[in-house]
């Protein structure tokens, strides 16, 4: 059942008139009633749930969408998670908030499971999961379900959201359509279609012989060809998303890997994925959704390595974290395992300039 829900999922990625049925599913698996998905970038764009989109086209052209508290809160947090109510407010709280008590309780809601993504694009990504009010709040353990699923609705998403939650006509179109550098593979790593965003990186990404992707960074190109072997045969289980480094090991671009699965065939052909790619910048420590997107770190490992690269020692991290120094070493092993490096100032180098403002 998961493994055919990831499908479906990455599916909506150039289809996204079927996000409502995917968001139905994921209601269905928490015992709610519907789901959303908010884009917005230049323009808000959303989708919804049969169940509930009448209630949330009047929350978006009501002005209730501009003045929800939710939005907010699930923006701020830098862990990649979804989150409920009580991680934000007391029930005496939600009962007086003017949104809750004047919106969502008049139409028989009032809990939630919510996450953002903010990216370098420019694209904020929400997903929400609505309850009714009588059913009560969504537990750990649905919630504990989301959380397992949200690596590829934040993939996906943000191939829905640069294309503006539009199917796209054709696999041009498409690519044209990301506005960011993007190319088509075959299983075997061969280049099929790119796009014309992806003209300025031919120091970094070049076609080889028969037309295969050759990356400069050796590194990525190792990841890259992990991830086209396990895409299919463990889902969720393969790295998708990697850095692209230059010749100082700095990360200039982060690749994202997206499986292309049923309908998008449509669209694509018989391409095997979709790789694209979205720019990073050196202004501050890297977030820790970016980290564990990048690497697919654990929560602790993502806060080792965070720490790491804001130049705490691991004394520094096993106090902060309430854990013992071999249980930070530990960690630190295996996020070194993770991204390739071999010593420590090899990671702090890396993570320096893979520090956006928010990351996917």
């Amino acid at each position: 059942m998961e493994s055919d829900l990831i499908d479906r999922i990455y599916e909506c990625s150039v289809a996204p008139d079927l996000w409502p049925s995917v968001l139905d599913d994921l209601a269905a698996m928490t015992d709610s009633r519907g789901g959303l998905l908010f884009s917005a970038r230049k323009a808000l764009c959303w989708t919804a749930s049969g169940s509930i989109r009448e209630v949330f086209e009047a929350y978006v052209n009501d002005g209730w969408f501009h003045r929800c508290p939710r939005r907010t809160c699930i923006m701020s947090q830098s862990d990649p998670a979804f989150f409920v109510e009580q991680d934000f407010w007391s029930e005496d709280q939600i009962k007086g908030d003017p949104i809750y008590r004047d919106f969502f309780h008049p139409r028989g809601l009032g809990w939630s499971a919510g996450t953002g993504l903010q990216v370098p694009t420019g694209d904020s990504i929400v997903f929400s999961i609505e309850r009714t009010l009588e059913r009560g709040p969504i537990e750990p353990e649905h919630v504990a379900t989301l959380n397992s699923l949200r690596p590829h609705l934040a993939r996906s998403a943000l191939v829905s959201a640069r294309l503006g939650l539009q199917r796209a006509q054709g696999a041009t179109e498409a690519l044209s359509g990301l506005r960011l550098p993007a190319l088509l593979l075959t299983e075997g790593g061969v280049v099929v279609e790119a796009n014309e965003w992806m003209a300025p990186l031919a120091g970094e990404v070049r076609f080889g012989a028969g037309n295969r992707l050759v990356l400069s960074d050796k590194a990525a190109q190792q990841m890259l060809a992990d991830a086209l072997k396990t895409i299919d045969a463990a889902p969720g289980l393969g790295r998708c998303t990697f850095p692209l480094r230059d010749e100082l090991g700095k990360a200039t671009m982060v690749l994202h890997l997206i499986p292309i699965k049923r309908s998008a065939h449509d669209i694509f052909g018989q391409s095997f994925a979709l790789l694209m790619m979205t720019p990073v910048s050196s202004e501050r420590t890297p977030s820790l959704d970016l980290m564990r997107s990048l690497f697919d770190l654990t929560p602790a490992e993502a806060r080792v390595a965070q720490g790491i690269a804001a130049g705490k020692t691991l004394e520094d991290l096993a106090l902060a974290g309430d854990v013992s120094i071999n249980t930070v070493r530990n960690q630190l092993r295996r996020v070194l395992e993770k991204t390739g490096c071999a010593r420590q100032a090899e990671l702090a180098a890396l993570l320096s300039s893979v520090a956006v403002g928010a990351g996917l």
